[in-house]
């Protein structure tokens, strides 16, 4: 059965860092690429950042870059994003993401509200 868990979110106050975790499990994690979202209320769903099976290849939403990292745990089957200098924009559910070819899996979302 694939699970993708994600875990990390929280308040926080604008400048301030959280680190979200998504752990997998059902799926050989090492050939997939992994990717998060985030959806705001009233907002379509976007992408934040991804990482390809090689930790190496990573792209990043214009509205992250510098400030969020994206990382990949193969033995641990875990994909990591640091956020840093968090923005009241950044307030959103934050889903990590697998694909293979044309097959996709979503965790069940972890929301991020950044405020005072």
């Amino acid at each position: 059965q694939v699970q993708l868990v994600e875990s990390g979110g929280g308040l926080v106050q604008p400048g301030g860092s959280l680190r979200l975790s998504c752990v997998a499990s059902g799926f050989t994690f090492n050939i997939w690429a992994m990717s998060w979202y985030r959806q705001a209320p009233g907002k379509e769903r976007e992408l934040v950042a991804a990482i390809g099976i090689a930790s190496s290849s990573t792209n990043y939403a214009d509205s992250v870059k510098g400030r969020f990292t994206i990382s990949r745990d193969n033995a641990k089957q875990t994909v990591n994003l640091q956020m840093n200098n968090l923005k009241p924009d950044d307030t959103a559910v934050y889903y990590c993401r697998a694909q293979f070819l044309r097959t996709t899996y979503w965790g069940q979302g972890t929301q991020v509200t950044v405020s005072s």
